[in-house]
């Protein structure tokens, strides 16, 4: 069975030096990640495997990466699978619980004290 990921986010790399690349390929998937996006595709082209290799590199350090593969059908395409967003360890949640937490305590310490 044939998948396509036209509805998928892309970046498309041609004619971009590796250093370049490096930074477009780390704030989309960083900006994907916040999205929520779970699978995204950069496309390198395959020329003579420079943009591949150093996308292949950026990826493999990327923490927000879980996984990437070429494209069957296309060599010149990789698939990201980034992390899922885990909003229980967020600093947002850290500091709504605390929040939380010390707005019962001060309710129930100023209960007691009446």
């Amino acid at each position: 069975m044939m998948m396509l990921y036209s509805n998928l986010p892309q970046i498309d790399l041609h004619g971009y030096d590796r250093d370049y690349a490096r930074i477009e390929i780390n704030d989309f998937i960083r900006d994907n990640y916040q999205l929520k996006n779970q699978k995204v595709i950069i496309i390198h082209g395959v020329g003579t495997g420079i943009l591949r290799k150093t996308t292949h590199e950026t990826l493999k350090k990327n923490k927000l990466v879980s996984s990437f593969k070429l494209d069957n059908f296309n060599s010149g395409t990789t698939i990201v699978e980034i992390k899922k967003r885990n909003w229980q360890n967020s600093t947002f949640m850290i500091v709504y619980k605390t929040l939380c937490e010390e707005r019962e305590f001060g309710h129930v310490h100023r209960r007691l004290w009446k």
